[in-house]
Order: C-alpha cells, then structure tokens, then sequence
C-alpha cells in the first residue's frame, strides 16, 4: 500500500515525539515525509516514517474526541439522560483512542532504536553537489551513450544531466548502482543503493538545507488523520 500523500503542515496534528525524531534525524516532519513519498530514504527511516503517520493518525483521534466531549460538557445541550449516554460513550472512545495512540508511540520509539544507535558520525559527510545528484537520482535515472557522439552521462526523471565521472565516483563510494543488464545506448537504470540512502538522510545532520519538496493536496480539517 502506497505511503499517505504529504499533507500541508497547516493540516496536520503535531505528535508528541516530532522533536524526538527530528533529533535524531536531523530533518523536520514535513521533510522526512515528503522523502518518503519520494522513495529517498533507506529502509529503517522509511519504517520510522511509516510508524510516525500511524501516531498522527492515532494522536488525531484523541485530540477529535477531546473536542467532542469539551462541546458535550459545555452547557450546548440539554443536560439529561441523552446527554449522559453521549458523554459516557465519548469517554469510552477517548479511552481507546489513546490507548491507540500509546501503542503508536511505542512502535515510533521502537523504530527510533535502530537509527539512533547508527547516528554516531563517521567523519564523513555529502558536499552539496553529491547530495543534489543523489537527490535526482532517487527519482529516476538512467545512463546513457549517445549513438553519434559516444558521449556517456546520466539523465535524471526531472531532466538533471549527471557526468559519467561523476557517476563513476558516486558508484566507487558504493552510493549508486548500475542495471548493466540494459545496453548503455539504450539506458542503464541507476538507483540508489542502501548506503546512498542512508548518506543522503544523514546529509540532513549537516547545515546544508534540504530541497523544498512540494506538499501534496490537503484533506478536510474534519477528518481525524491531520497533522498540526
């Protein structure tokens, strides 16, 4: 099942461990949801992203039921037996829904375990113009010989063109690879490997700003699954 769209900031329910995981990530919410929408990010992050839209949803819920019962008790209605049945059953659902919530926290905490114990820095770090190559490789990317020319380079899905050199570079550092399945005049897919995706993540820790990455469309402000 595909991951949820990214929804505008202004639509969506902050979660009690956002600052938790943009700590030890090094990217804010919106970014880490916008690269998972993208296929940038490596398998543990994507499963901590995965984890997190679980406990905005369940958090939703909780602040929907909230709302619910403060309008009951708010002196709108008729206080009588209709009424007592109302509260007493929105009681019941915000019970469960922040024990769905607690259960979504505990996956979130226990998709940040992994991360947190790889965060130790390793000297090494992406300059802006490797990061930006990953970037447009990550969305779809192949190799290229130009029949007449010979001239080989990679052209990304977003028209980015990429020296063979520098491919050659990103590939001896194990960041990307090849289908040399394909004939290269016909176009070689090049993607990222596991480590490219990891070192494009961790380039998030560096003061290199990420590239905005337009949000997707909103939902309706009543359905409980929003964020902030």
């Amino acid at each position: 099942m595909p991951p949820a769209p990214v929804l505008p900031a202004a639509l969506r329910t902050i979660s009690p461990l956002d600052h938790h995981i943009e700590a030890a990530t090094g990217h804010d919410i919106d970014t880490l949801w916008a690269y998972r929408d993208r296929g940038v990010l490596d398998e543990p992050h994507a499963r901590l992203v995965d984890r997190h839209r679980e406990l905005v949803t369940a958090q939703t819920g909780v602040t929907f039921y909230l709302r619910l019962l403060n309008r009951l008790s708010s002196g709108e209605f008729d206080v009588d037996d209709a009424l007592f049945t109302r509260i007493d059953r929105t009681v019941e659902q915000l019970a469960e829904a922040a024990d769905t919530r607690d259960t979504a926290a505990r996956a979130v905490r226990a998709a940040l375990e992994p991360i947190e114990a790889a965060a130790a820095p390793d000297g090494k770090q992406l300059s802006t113009d490797d990061q930006a190559a990953l970037l447009a490789i990550a969305g779809g990317a192949k190799l290229y010989e130009h029949l007449l020319t010979g001239r080989v380079s990679v052209t990304t899905a977003s028209g980015t063109r990429i020296p063979h050199a520098e491919l050659l570079r990103l590939e001896d550092a194990g960041l990307v690879v090849r289908d040399t399945g394909h004939p290269v005049h016909a176009g070689q897919p090049v993607a990222l490997t596991d480590t490219g995706r990891a070192a494009l993540v961790a380039a998030g820790r560096t003061p290199t700003q990420p590239p905005k990455v337009p949000a997707g469309p909103g939902t309706s402000t009543s359905a409980p699954a929003q964020r902030r």
